[in-house]
């Protein structure tokens, strides 16, 4: 079974480093012409997954545009889910899940597990009840092949106030979790390979300020935050140094505003900008 980090690696190499959120806000849904309602979230969903597949490895459905629907946008995120994975995409569920023993344990096995209906290649988790709050969660990836993005760095204004604290230790608490995700890694990742509990860090956070510095081994970084929110392709080095290559660049309004006839050209546009040849 191919690790997580290694199948990232392999969709860089195919397809370079975008990442195409799928948020079907409401404002894009009426701009498309849909009901700002499950049906249309699923149609927008669905569209995005056909417009992306062979043209970007990776995709990222926001959970909670969905969620908002209740059963009914649930159930349309169950249909985006698999219809992405069937297109041979690499689906990370931005769900941000946090919490403490079995509660976070049943996070990990409703998003990681196999079969389930919310099966994804990844999800994104909270760790600010502590990083050993998602050992289970590590567990379950670990063991089918998944991965878990864990919050280090975002780069939203309030980050300041707990991101950005300095602990006893003299670290950042951004990277303390840093530090503790690759301490795990090390364990558990063969030498040059890429480690499949990967870390959130904006692309838009100044490194120095948060206190972050490279890590080893390598694992996927998510970097939300380019096009839209400001962060462009070319800085992308700039702004990640040596670990670069590893980022996974997430973009979501610069893209989807397109809509849904131009949809497909701009992520071939945009995809251009993030490979390596």
């Amino acid at each position: 079974m191919t690790s997580f980090g290694e199948r990232v690696r392999a969709a860089f190499v195919t397809h370079g480093q975008l990442c195409v959120g799928i948020d079907p806000h409401p404002h894009l849904l009426g701009e498309w012409g849909l009901d700002a309602a499950a049906a249309g979230a699923r149609e927008f969903g669905l569209r995005v997954v056909g417009a992306a597949a062979g043209r970007v490895g990776v995709v990222k459905p926001q959970v909670s545009f969905f969620e908002r629907y209740g059963s009914a946008g649930f159930a349309a995120l169950e249909d985006v889910l698999t219809a992405a994975r069937a297109a041979g995409l690499l689906v990370i569920a931005d769900a941000k899940r946090g919490d403490i023993g079995s509660t976070m344990d049943a996070y990990g096995e409703a998003w990681l597990t196999p079969g389930s209906p919310l099966e994804a290649d990844a999800m994104t988790a909270n760790p600010f009840l502590g990083v050993g709050t998602l050992e289970g969660t590590f567990t379950v990836a670990e063991r089918h092949g998944k991965g878990v993005f864990v919050l280090a760095a975002t780069s939203n204004p309030d980050a300041r106030t707990g991101q950005r604290a300095v602990l006893p230790s003299g670290e950042t608490v951004s990277a303390a979790i840093v530090r503790e995700v690759s301490e795990r890694n090390a364990g558990t990742t063969p030498e040059g390979h890429w480690g499949s509990v990967g870390v959130v860090i904006g692309g838009t956070v100044d490194w120095a300020d948060a206190g972050l510095t490279a890590f080893s081994p390598v694992a996927p970084i998510l970097g939300p935050g380019f096009g839209h929110q400001g962060a462009q392709a070319h800085q992308l080095r700039a702004r990640f140094g040596g670990l670069a290559e590893a980022v996974i660049a997430s973009e979501s309004r610069s893209i989807l505003a397109a809509g849904p006839d131009r949809l497909a050209a701009r992520i071939s546009e945009r995809a251009l900008l993030y490979r390596g040849d």
